[in-house]
């Protein structure tokens, strides 16, 4: 078995906020409240969704679309501000092809825990 060490670059993306406070806001700005607190509700669902979907496929069998859904997840997050999961989604579009399993189930549980904080951060409509 190899050992995986997480370089300095790997670890500033657990150093990324959780969120942009003004992201929210410049989208309400744009589509209004309502629309926005729509939005909102499909990213957390579909976000949801995207991490349980991570974890039920076989990275080697399925590289091509966890990197698909990598990067919608990645443009949602950054939509909404969500710096630190946007980041780590961006990491695994970048590097599905190539990622050990070790370091991709470590990428999944920094991916969830950024999702954690990010909800634990939702402004409130």
């Amino acid at each position: 078995m190899f050992e995986v060490t997480v370089a300095p670059a790997e670890l500033a993306l657990d150093a990324e906020p959780a969120r942009e406070p003004g992201a929210y806001a410049a989208l309400v700005r744009e589509i209004g409240e309502d629309g926005a607190g729509e939005v909102r509700a499909v990213f957390w669902s579909e976000t949801s969704a995207r991490l349980q979907l991570f974890r039920t496929h076989s990275l080697a069998q399925h590289h091509a679309r966890i990197t698909r859904e990598a990067h919608s997840l990645k443009s949602a997050a950054g939509t909404f501000g969500y710096v630190r999961l946007a980041a780590l989604a961006l990491r695994l579009e970048k590097s599905a092809e190539t990622l050990g399993d070790a370091a991709f189930h470590d990428l999944l549980d920094r991916m969830d825990a950024a999702y954690a904080a990010a909800r634990a951060q939702e402004p409130q409509a």
